[in-house]
């Protein structure tokens, strides 16, 4: 039995992996993810916070992700940090294909010292995002805290996934977003993972994802 759903989880998920280049006047993104990875990544957006957090990602939902991004820093970090959640979104969707047989539903509650987060996903195809978080201070070394709602409304939205991340309470800014960070992985690799009861199925009383549910 349990050799016959090795067989049957390969069938899907052997493709679950797309390459992106993504082209603007204001950035470049190069982006490969490999959905049912180990967690390795190789990031280089230019932001050395925001590397660290798409670091996170890949590590705690164990996708391989390589990114690396160009773009105009010397303006600000906003086309760059949007961008990437765009370009890493999009290859998310295109990898996950037409998300037969995953659990889609996934949730995490993520903490760090002071720091508690709840993240609750469906994978969908119908974006949106609630984004329930304050931070202490206006910056976490030399980036906006502004600009992390901005990263998960862009993934959320290209990803096509429901997104709700909420801080139930911290201090510190930087733990805040790694929380954040760390429960959308652990989230999202719960609700990609193959279901063994639904091997073949879309996760859906309609047998679609995407407008009505």
């Amino acid at each position: 039995m349990y050799i016959k759903f090795i067989f049957q989880t390969l069938k899907y998920i052997k493709m679950r992996t797309h390459s992106r280049v993504r082209k603007t006047k204001d950035t470049e993104i190069k982006l490969d993810i490999e959905i049912d990875g180990l967690g390795k990544s190789d990031i280089n957006t230019g932001i050395g916070f925001l590397d660290h957090m798409i670091d996170q990602l890949s590590k705690h939902s164990l996708m391989n992700i390589k990114v690396k991004a160009t773009g105009d820093l010397h303006i600000d970090y906003h086309h760059t940090t949007e961008d990437s959640a765009l370009a890493l979104g999009e290859a998310f969707n295109i990898a996950l294909g037409d998300r037969k047989g995953i659990r889609r539903f996934g949730q995490a509650l993520s903490a760090m010292d002071e720091t508690l987060t709840r993240v609750v996903i469906d994978c969908s195809n119908r974006p949106y995002l609630i984004w329930k978080v304050g931070f202490s201070t206006p910056k976490v070394g030399e980036m906006d805290t502004e600009l992390f709602k901005e990263w998960f409304q862009a993934f959320a939205q290209t990803a096509g996934i429901t997104l709700h991340v909420e801080n139930l309470y911290g201090d510190n800014s930087h733990h805040i977003i790694e929380s954040c960070f760390k429960g959308l992985a652990r989230a999202l690799r719960e609700a990609i993972e193959i279901d063994p009861k639904r091997i073949g199925q879309i996760p859906s009383t309609k047998g679609t994802l995407g407008g009505s549910l």
